[in-house]
């Protein structure tokens, strides 16, 4: 058997018998290490279902399934900073998601993810879903749904720009030449992308400005696009041309606003 760091292997079921007992068979590795494997979503079981995590050590599979690993040893032994529950709302929660920390799991793993963290962490446990993603670089405020029908309401919300959110942003430079509010408004990946720039503390000193900054769409790293764009690349940004490249990603989700889905009393999230 491979025991290198990274490997996958994908195991034809030829007997009903235990997850354990089949991994056990077919990878060297203790139990203990395939039982964490399979705590840390990287085992996958595929049948007539779908394609789904297993966890479960003691679950029964059945000869014609088939049975998926994906080994990754550093993505195994990551153990990000925990996130802190900011408001229990029940079908959903909102938590300070932090720096290092995943938004969305791979095949490799969702052990790393804030979604899993808040299924671990809750008091009932309960299921996870993303709603909307937050670099992982990036900290602050997310949504965590707790049952598929309170995502397919978070996911309609967020297209119909429903929910408003606020960053704060660190930046190389002095800006301090714009009217405010100040949109930017450009194409992303061939989709309109809109930032609001609402507050401006530039520090001459330090040559530095802090931004809060609104986001009326949701493309990938939009904020850090936009303001590379500008020419003031947010500190610590690796992938847009930030000088300053030692310090974390100056990027924090600091609020939520929206109307709940469920009691569709107006909630407001902010983190000072």
């Amino acid at each position: 058997m491979n025991d290198s760091s990274k490997f996958e292997k994908h195991i034809h079921i030829e007997k009903s018998q235990t997850v354990l007992v089949c991994l056990d068979e077919n990878i060297e590795k203790s139990k203990q290490q395939l039982k964490k494997l399979m705590q840390n979503g990287a085992v996958w079981l595929e049948n007539p279902h779908g394609i789904n995590r297993v966890r479960r050590a003691k679950k029964i599979i059945n000869q014609g399934e088939l049975l998926h690993v994906y080994f990754n040893a550093e993505i195994q032994k990551s153990k990000p900073k925990p996130a802190i529950l900011v408001s229990d709302e029940g079908d959903y929660s909102i938590w300070n998601k932090p720096s290092g920390m995943y938004s969305q799991g791979t095949k490799w793993g969702d052990h790393c993810t804030v979604y899993r963290w808040a299924e671990q962490n809750l008091t009932p446990q309960r299921q996870g879903f993303i709603v909307h993603r937050l670099d992982r670089a990036a900290n602050g405020l997310i949504i965590i749904a707790h049952k598929k029908s309170i995502v397919e309401k978070f996911s309609r919300m967020f297209k119909e720009r429903k929910i408003n959110k606020k960053y704060r942003v660190e930046v190389e430079g002095v800006l301090d030449n714009i009217e405010l509010p100040y949109e930017v408004s450009n194409e992303l990946d061939k989709k309109v992308a809109i930032s609001e720039i609402v507050s401006l503390k530039p520090d001459r000193e330090k040559q530095c400005t802090e931004i809060e900054i609104k986001i009326k769409t949701g493309r990938k790293h939009q904020i850090r696009r936009h303001l590379s764009g500008m020419g003031y690349p947010v500190v610590g940004d690796r992938l847009y041309g930030a000088k300053n490249i030692e310090s974390d990603l100056q990027l924090s989700s600091i609020e939520l606003a929206f109307n709940c889905p469920i009691s569709f009393k107006q909630m407001k999230y902010i983190l000072s």
